[in-house]
This record gives structure tokens, sequence and C-alpha cells, in this order.
């Protein structure tokens, strides 16, 4: 995970606001608005006593109580438009962010997403993309906002007296940007281990979900309780933390504000006594900074809760900044299917090598098999003809053409690929096949399942193709979503089936039904088979044997 500063996350999430502009100034002029009419309601209180007392001011007390009760309704209004304005830039940015984040996990998988904890991705998507609102409803406008209000306040004081004013200005500094400076150094980095945990104890929550089964098996419940609890009190205490460096931000807020009301005060007194300013000139700028904090407090509560914020947005931007491993490939010549081949095929992972110099030929319309004990290379091979990865060296093609240079909607289209543990969304077996072809009609779907010999299978189902199914498959076999794979991969219809370990969970009648389907395929289709069982291998054509990433 990347370290970024606090001010370069915030200029990176800041530079997604763009296509909101116009909402994001909207939103700051309302909010200015506002807070000056908040201000300005004790201002002109302050004028009708001065008019009471006999003074000279510039609106006689009828005026200033009608623009008190303006002010006082306006900032209503005014506040939740700011509001209503900052909320809709928030939740279109989340919406968007989701959407670049997703896009983002396309193109890094499966290179990148291998081995990667899915319970702490989980977590990136929803708490820490969710967390992003704070800093586009609460953090952007207000700031803008505090800045301008300063400006504005800072010289309608000054017009006073420039002390006064430049007192003012020391005031909102210090209580704006000081505080929350100092804050956010004295927190460190506590808000990215806090959301880190939490995207531990995510990821720990979900594989404990997953291995229920396998936990209670073996007794392992009580230990297993043990290790959450551990990592939920773990959290539990780094919030404390944080909740403790907010309350201290807060009394440290609200003891300068009280201090600085009472330099104002001593300072207008001061000046008023040495004939600088009249009474008007106490008593108007001592309830202007009185009333005018709200601005800057708002941001001085930001320093201790933005570092959760600034936490998830560096986790959220460490995905949307990671480079893929591999780029897709567009803007090239269509090709189509006439053979694929290996030459000299060397890949590694790290510093582990896996294939070393293999080659293998694939013509048109043959069953190649490739045989081999588990962990030889057999499954990584079909991947690479699949570009998950690139080669080490030598080179993959389909058609005479190496696959870096093919368009990967054009590679995608080619090749179906079957592989051992089939994935099942929680939705309805038709809309799980379907994912093959989103247009394939009813007919089209039986017929690829009848292929797959799971046709008869889903009909003894309550509702049919209309049956949904739990969680990951859970609900059916390892059989019938094996076989629920191969269906997919029939109803994609692509020239080249990569079909790794297709039998494996199925019987031998099963088995046999299957390989019937595939002899049949042949006509119009190429099929690589790898698997470990010699009845698979009956029907290929020419067999490989794959051994210690070699080929024989």
């Amino acid at each position: 995970m990347k370290r970024r500063s606090g001010f370069r996350v915030m200029t990176k999430l800041a530079g997604l606001v763009k296509p909101l502009t116009g909402y994001m100034l909207l939103a700051v002029f309302m909010g200015l608005l506002g807070h000056l009419c908040a201000a300005f309601l004790t201002v002109f209180g302050g004028y009708a006593l001065l008019d009471a007392l006999g003074e000279a001011v510039p609106v006689g007390m009828a005026a200033a109580f009608g623009c008190i009760a303006a002010f006082a309704l306006l900032r209503g209004f005014l506040r939740y438009a700011e509001q209503a304005c900052n909320h809709f830039i928030a939740f279109k940015l989340l919406a968007l962010i989701r959407d670049r984040v997703f896009r983002a996990l396309r193109r890094l998988c499966p290179a990148k997403l291998e081995g990667r904890d899915k319970g702490d991705l989980i977590s990136v998507i929803t708490s820490d993309i969710e967390l992003l609102e704070v800093f586009y409803a609460h953090t952007i406008s207000p700031a803008a906002i505090a800045l301008l209000f300063t400006v504005v306040m800072c010289l309608f004081i000054g017009s006073y007296h420039w002390a006064l004013g430049l007192l003012a200005l020391i005031a909102y500094l210090v209580v704006g940007l000081l505080i929350p400076v100092v804050t956010s150094k004295l927190s460190g980095d506590r808000g990215l281990r806090f959301r880190t945990k939490s995207g531990e104890l995510s990821a720990f929550v979900l594989d404990s979900l997953r291995g229920l089964p396998e936990i209670l098996q073996f007794g392992q419940g009580s230990r297993r309780l043990t290790q959450m609890n551990a990592q939920t009190d773990a959290l539990a205490r780094e919030e404390e933390q944080m909740k403790r460096d907010a309350g201290r931000n807060a009394a440290a807020t609200n003891t300068v504000v009280l201090a600085f009301d009472l330099l104002m005060l001593l300072a207008s007194a001061l000046l008023y006594r040495g004939g600088a300013v009249g009474f008007d000139g106490v008593l108007i700028p001592v309830l202007a900074l009185f009333s005018s904090f709200g601005p800057v407090i708002a941001l001085a509560n930001l320093g201790s809760t933005l570092q959760n914020t600034f936490a998830a947005g560096n986790r959220v931007l460490d995905i949307l900044e990671e480079t893929p491993v591999i780029e897709e490939v567009s803007g090239r010549p269509e090709i189509a299917f006439t053979d694929a081949r290996a030459e000299g095929v060397t890949f590694s992972y790290g510093q582990e090598i896996v294939l070393s110099d293999v080659s293998v030929e694939i013509p048109q319309h043959a069953v190649v098999g490739i045989s081999g004990r588990s962990g030889s290379g057999k499954s990584t091979l079909l991947k690479l003809f699949m570009r998950f990865w690139d080669v080490g060296q030598g080179r993959i093609a389909l058609s005479g053409t190496p696959v870096p240079e093919i368009n990967t909607a054009n590679l995608r289209e080619m090749e179906s690929f079957v592989t051992q543990e089939t994935h099942l969304f929680h939705d309805s077996i038709k809309n799980n096949l379907r994912i093959a072809r989103l247009d394939a009609s009813d007919a089209e779907i039986e017929a690829a399942c009848k292929k797959a010999s799971v046709h008869d299978f889903i009909m003894t189902l309550p509702q049919g193709y209309d049956t949904p199914v739990g969680e990951l498959g859970d609900t059916l076999s390892g059989g019938e979503r094996q076989r629920l794979g191969l269906a997919r991969a029939f109803l994609h219809d692509a020239p080249l089936l990569l079909l790794d370990e297709p039998t494996s969970n199925l019987d031998s009648l099963n088995e046999a039904v299957i390989l019937r389907s595939l002899h049949r395929e042949r006509e119009g289709k190429t099929v690589v088979l790898v698997s470990h069982r010699q009845s698979t291998m009956r029907i290929a054509d020419r067999v490989y044997s794959v051994e210690n990433g070699r080929m024989s």
C-alpha cells in the first residue's frame, strides 16, 4: 500500500469533482451567503442596540430588526440548499468512484487480484468509498466557504481598525488551519491503521462464514471466535484513540475561540480608551467575531475525522492507480480463429519457474489433451492462452497472431475457458448461464445444458431454470456446478474451448455423457482438454504430457 500525504490524497480526490464544478460553485456561493447571514444576525442586533443608545449607525432599529428577520429566514433556506448541493455532489461522485473502482478491478483481474484478500476488497468497495462522502459533502465546499468568509469578515472588522482586522485574521487562521494541521500530525497514521484493520476484520469474517462447515466439523469455533474478538478489540482500541483525538481537538478549538473572543474585547477596549475607535468599534467587532467562527470551527473539527477519510481515500486510490499486469488491447484488425500454438514458452510466478520451453500445436477442429500431475503447469498454460499473463519467453499465438497483438474483446470472443471451480452468482440458474451470452434465447440455453448433461437435473428443480442458486452456488454439488460451467462454455459458442479438468467432479456416467458431447462438438470447435484422468484423454486426437513445467 502506498502511503500518500493527506494533501496529495485531498488533491487527487478533489480532481474528481471537475464534472460537477457548477454544482460545487453553487454550493460555495450559497454556503457563503448563509454563513454571512448567520454572522450578521448579531451584527445587526448590535446596530439596533447602538441606535437605542443614540449612537450613529448605518441602519436604524426598525431596519435592523427587519434585516434580522430576513437573514434568519434566508439562513435556513441557504443552509438547506448548500447541503442539498453538497450531498448531490457527494452521492454522484461516490457512484462515479464505484464505477471507476470496478473498471479498475476489471483491468487488474486476474493477475493483480489473484491472492488478494476478497474481504479487504469488499471493505474498500463499501465502507471506504462510503467514507469519502465526508470529504465531498463536508470538506471541499466548507474549506472554500471558510476562506471566502474569512476575507469578508476580516475586511468588515478591519474597517473599524486595521489591528482588529489583523487579530480576526490570526484567530481564523489558528482555529481553521493551525489546529487541524497540528491535530492531523499528532494523529499520525492512526486513520490508515484503523481502515487497514477494518479491512482485515471484514476479510476474517468473510473467510469464517465461508469456512463455517469446516470450523464446526473440526471444533474450531471457540478458537476462531477468540481470534475474531482479538481483532475486534484491536479495532475498538484504534477507534477509541481516534475519538480521544477528536475530543482533544474540540476542547482545544473551544478554548482558542474563547481566548480570541476575550482578546478582541480587550484589544477593542484599549483602542476605545486611546480614542482610536468609538463605542461602535468595540461592540460591532466583538459581536462579529463572536458569531463568525462557524465556518473555521467546521474545518477544525475535520482535523481528526479527516484522518479516517484520507486513509479510506488512500486505499481507494491504491486500486485506481494500480498498474495492471496486462493492458487491454484495442484498435487492431479483427481476426478469425484458425489454429492456436505455444512456441518455446517459459513462464514464472516471481522467481518460481512454472513452464520451461513448452511448445504445443492446436490444429483447428482437433481435440488436444494435456495431462500431468497437479502443479505441473497445465492450468497455467491455459491461462496464458487466455492472456491472463504474458509469457516470459517464447510466444502464444492464435491464427498466427501473438495474443498480445489481438484485441482483448476479439480474443475473449474466440475462447471459452472452463476452470476447475465454476463461480455461480446469487441469482437464477438461467441468469447464471446467460452471462456467457446475454442475448441467448431460452431454447439456446436449454440446448447448451443438454450438451452439458445438466438439463434433466435442472428440470427436477422446483422452478426449473428460474431456480435461484445460493451464494457461490452453495446449494449445488460440485458436479452440478461444473456441468453448469460447461453449459456456459457451450452457450458462449467460441471456436476454441479451453477446459481445465472439466470432469474432475463428475462420476463415470456423467463423464461419458460430457465426453460424447465434446466429441460431437469437434466438427465446429477446437478443444484443449486438461485432465489427469486417462479416461478423459480417450477422445483426444493428440496428448501432451507436462511434468515439472516441461513438455513431453
